[in-house]
């Protein structure tokens, strides 16, 4: 098949094991092998994990709400459908210091393991380097 249909009433959500964000798995919900894709929606006082990859390049769209988001030593403010490419190496935090919700779209390639449950120790401190639950400090 050339495609393949995930209509919103079928899609799958579910808080993350360690930030307990909502979000939806897009990219395994439609059988993506080369790409991740999710939604994230940021309640007031929430954040992502404090992250970098390996090989996945990842692109932050912001779809609702007024998006934060720190990259290695940047803060940034990010306007409804505004986005922001983010390479490999380089240390992401999207966080919610307002008073609505966000909703990211957060799309990377190439797909890469994120299942902090399967991970070694190393890859964990690797990944995470300040631990898979650290909160920026607005929120701190």
């Amino acid at each position: 098949m050339a495609y393949r249909v995930l209509h919103a009433d079928d899609a799958y959500w579910r808080r993350s094991n360690q930030m307990g964000v909502l979000n939806t798995d897009l990219g395994r919900q439609l059988n993506a092998e080369s790409l991740g894709a999710r939604f994230w929606r940021l309640e007031p006082g929430q954040a992502s994990t404090r992250h970098r990859h390996r090989t996945q390049a990842e692109l932050y769209v912001v779809l609702e709400g007024t998006g934060r988001i720190r990259i290695d030593d940047d803060l940034l403010t990010l306007a409804p459908l505004s986005a922001v490419l983010v390479e490999p190496a380089s240390i992401r935090q999207p966080f919610n210091d307002t008073g609505t919700d966000q909703l990211w779209l957060i799309v990377g390639a190439p797909a890469e393991a994120a299942n902090t449950l399967e991970m070694t120790a190393d890859d964990l401190a690797w990944y995470y380097p300040d631990g898979p639950k650290a909160l920026p400090p607005e929120l701190a």
